[in-house]
């Protein structure tokens, strides 16, 4: 009997569960992308806030704790892109998929996969599957309105449908997904698999800060809004402190927002102005943004490292998204994974009525 867990997603990316830990800024570093191979899902490290350097040094951490394949995360606009692009491209051998937004074009992604590296793009809307599918990606991921940090307007259930019937690739649902029966939901709709991030943060591998960990598990459905103060795009937050302040300014404290983002952002990676402007310029051109909204967009993870790095649950960021509102506890990524994959195999095999029911109804 066919496997209902062996799916293109787990051919394609060598995992033994179509369950992909996404590409969390400060929260997918090398302990949590390793617990979640070793577990038999596939993890994604969070290269976009590094350095070059730093992710190079990163990627041979997850080598030294795991021989599982796995991926890596970054963005065109950030300081440092194109050698990023060869780091990743030389530990092909073990690296065997790349995330990102919109940025890379055909040339870009024709170099990932004439490596043999997965290009896994995450979108939000049709259009941009569509566009992603005619640039040559091999997979893609979904994520619908529920999902945490820059999201859409359309849930789950109405994204991956039409997704679904918009390209002819494989597909993950993301935004909502934590459990196994959220699993079964996602293959009976078509998908390939799962990306959760939310639910990988609330782990005990993950590196956030338990006082920051426990305002996540505190958190209900009533605490976590979309808004789009923080870079003039919907964003989906814990309310804090930080946040009210963020939504209670003007235009003037807009720019003030951008320019003190700015400064934290350049403490905290040693970036010049120029090569902060020139992420926020690309930014700009490339999603509509405003300058000050462009700025805060290139600055704002340095919010979310507050909040995840330090532990200042007050003035620091927290990006989440909306099913935190009903997660209460932080298992190990092993026992995550173990508690999936036996509801996903249950809640599946109750759809199917063994076959001594089918001929006594036949």
């Amino acid at each position: 009997m066919t496997d209902p867990l062996a799916t293109p997603l787990t051919e394609l990316l060598g995992c033994r569960l179509p369950v992909i830990q996404t590409a969390m800024g400060w929260i997918a570093e090398p302990a949590l992308v390793a617990a979640t191979v070793e577990a038999g899902g596939f993890g994604f490290l969070g290269a976009a806030v590094m350095t070059p350097a730093e992710a190079g040094a990163k990627i041979a951490e997850v080598r030294r704790l795991t021989s599982r394949p796995f991926g890596v995360n970054f963005h065109m606009f950030q300081p440092g892109a194109a050698e990023l692009v060869d780091i990743v491209i030389a530990n092909r051998d073990q690296v065997r998929a790349v995330s990102f937004g919109r940025g890379p074009d055909a040339k870009m992604i024709g170099r990932f996969r004439d490596a043999g590296i997965v290009c896994v793009p995450t979108v939000g809307a049709v259009k941009h599957a569509r566009k992603m599918a005619s640039l040559g990606v091999d997979m893609l991921v979904v994520q619908g309105g529920e999902g945490g940090g820059h999201t859409g307007s359309v849930a789950s259930t109405v994204l991956l449908p039409q997704v679904l019937d918009a390209v002819d690739l494989p597909v993950m649902a993301a935004g909502g997904f934590a459990d196994g029966r959220g699993l079964a939901a996602a293959l009976a709709y078509g998908a390939a698999g799962i990306a959760m991030g939310t639910r990988f943060l609330m782990t005990r591998e993950s590196p956030v800060p338990a006082p920051v960990k426990q305002l996540y598990v505190a958190a209900g459905t009533d605490d976590i809004v979309v808004t789009d103060a923080i870079d003039g795009l919907p964003q989906r937050m814990i309310r804090n402190a930080a946040l009210r302040r963020l939504m209670s300014g003007g235009p003037l404290a807009s720019w003030a927002n951008a320019v003190s983002a700015g400064l934290m952002m350049k403490r905290t990676t040693g970036a010049s102005w120029g090569a902060l402007l020139r992420g926020a310029q690309g930014m700009r051109s490339h999603g509509g943004l405003s300058l000050s909204q462009a700025m805060r967009a290139a600055a704002a993870p340095a919010l979310i490292q507050r909040a995840v790095v330090s532990g200042d649950g007050r003035d620091g960021l927290m990006a989440t998204g909306q099913v935190a509102g009903r997660l209460d506890d932080l298992p190990s990524v092993a026992e995550l994974l173990d508690a999936i994959e036996r509801d996903a195999r249950d809640r599946i095999a109750a759809l199917v009525p063994p076959p001594s029911i089918k001929r006594i109804r036949a």
